[in-house]
């Protein structure tokens, strides 16, 4: 977002907040973020998962995910205002997005070989990914939504 013209400027003109921007660019970004979820998750129900998850986890699921997404735009906002220019603060969140790769949300660790699977154990969205594949597959989930709840505030 370039704050030095454009609708920003014109925005310095009004009697408005300047968080407002902010607010909005993250508000959008949100909307973008539940509909790619909403997608990626059709997309495994078409090709064959099939969840025995109730209404109350899909509920999780859904809430976790936008809670997982809502802290991680939050952070990309926070990283790009401390930038001096565009590219920087656009490129700054590249490395987020290989978390989900590095962690067992993708790919199960039994499947993985014995160096491999270490790190996924210890991973930083091992918190938010497990518990979502748990509540989907009907599996007893403990204390798991709890740490992915905490995970999330924590981020922010």
């Amino acid at each position: 977002m370039d704050m030095t013209g454009g609708i920003v400027a014109r925005f310095r003109t009004m009697s408005i907040s300047r968080a407002s921007v902010l607010t909005g660019h993250v508000l959008g970004s949100m909307v973008q973020a539940v509909l790619a979820l909403a997608l990626v998750l059709a997309v495994a129900v078409l090709i064959g998962f099939a969840p025995s998850a109730g209404p109350m986890e899909w509920l999780g699921v859904v809430g976790l995910l936008a809670l997982a997404s809502f802290a991680l735009i939050w952070l990309c906002v926070a990283l790009g205002m401390v930038t001096d220019s565009v590219e920087t603060a656009s490129n700054i969140p590249m490395p987020l997005i290989l978390l989900p790769f590095l962690g067992s949300g993708v790919v199960p660790t039994d499947s993985m070989p014995g160096r491999c699977a270490s790190s996924p154990s210890t991973s930083r969205s091992r918190p938010s990914s497990k518990p979502c594949a748990v509540f989907l597959t009907g599996a007893s989930y403990g204390n798991d939504g709890m740490l992915a709840v905490a995970w999330c505030a924590s981020s922010q």
